[in-house]
């Protein structure tokens, strides 16, 4: 599937179609056109991309492969900068992504992405209704589109926050093994979240340090609103990491207070109970010559040693703070 958007300065109007308006940008100079890609036949879109465009082919090699860290990567008459976006499948906190790539030239912005993308479908309906975005330019489109991106990214981090409060009360006052797994869960996504946003952060950092002639010196504030942008994901999916690792360090700590607990009371009541046996079993040995055997008294008198010794050893223990 091939969606367009094909804006004329000259009159300022805006034409939605698909690859057939790609022709009608080639035959006028001075348009401007976004291109977006998704759902085609590797080959097929390839030649379109080189044919159309004059995109460099491991250029476009990276854009369609499933998986390739996010980059930036300058060529004569192009830019290609490579992100991942959010997917779409869910909207609970969990890491799915897709390739987005965009190629932005003096004349059109050509995005490609290998899933159904909100950021894109956001962005167009933008266009659509706002004709000042598609006559700021080719860097202006991507920037918007960047943007989008990374406001997903935070969306979806500071959602997490109310929930590792919830946790951080719950595991205090009802722990449960799930709580466990679902903070592990959250722990292995964030791992995830940050790794990515720690490449998204490096390529508009390079975008920042050296200018590229596809992106006009005027758009250096919209550069560095995107950049700090995606530092505080960044920043956020590390803290939250590290928010997720002190619970779980938490719950571990609390189950391990719990367990050694158990433990001193089982063995209090084992020492408590080591010197009754002792006698139970001496006196449970029945030889003839005992003297105790032949005691009316016998059976009481012993009865009330072993109650003595565990009255004391119950009060020794106590006073201990043992119990």
């Amino acid at each position: 599937m091939i969606r367009t958007i094909l804006y004329r300065p000259a009159t300022g109007g805006i034409t939605t179609g698909d690859d057939e308006l790609l022709a009608a940008w080639q035959r006028e100079p001075d348009a401007l056109i976004w291109a977006d890609f998704a759902d085609n036949e590797p080959e097929a879109e390839k030649q379109i991309l080189v044919s159309r465009f004059g995109l460099h082919p491991l250029a476009i090699q990276d854009a369609q492969r499933g998986r390739h860290p996010p980059k930036i990567e300058s060529f004569s008459d192009n830019l290609f900068i490579l992100l991942k976006g959010l997917a779409t499948s869910s909207d609970k906190f969990e890491f799915e992504t897709i390739q987005l790539a965009l190629f932005i030239g003096q004349r059109f912005v050509v995005t490609r992405h290998s899933g159904h993308s909100r950021s894109i479908d956001e962005l167009r309906q933008e266009a659509e209704q706002n004709k000042a975005l598609l006559a700021g330019g080719p860097d202006a489109v991507a920037l918007r589109l960047c943007r989008i991106v990374v406001d997903r990214y935070t969306r979806r981090l500071l959602a997490l926050e109310p929930r590792l409060d919830d946790l951080e009360v719950e595991i205090i006052a009802s722990p449960d093994d799930s709580m466990l797994a679902e903070l592990i869960g959250y722990k292995t996504d964030l791992r995830k979240f940050r790794r990515v946003l720690v490449y998204h952060v490096q390529v508009f950092s390079e975008l920042m340090k050296n200018r590229q002639p596809q992106v006009r010196a005027e758009r250096v504030h919209e550069i560095r609103d995107v950049y700090e942008h995606q530092e505080r994901a960044s920043s956020l999916a590390s803290l939250y990491y590290e928010v997720s690792s002190d619970l779980i360090e938490g719950y571990i700590s609390l189950a391990s207070h719990r367990l050694n607990n158990i433990i001193k009371v089982l063995t209090i009541i084992t020492a408590i109970f080591v010197p009754l046996s002792f006698l139970a079993g001496v006196y449970g040995m029945n030889f003839e010559y005992m003297p105790e055997l032949k005691s009316h008294a016998g059976y009481f008198v012993l009865l009330g040693i072993m109650a003595s010794i565990a009255t004391f050893l119950v009060v020794l223990f106590h006073r201990k703070r043992w119990l």
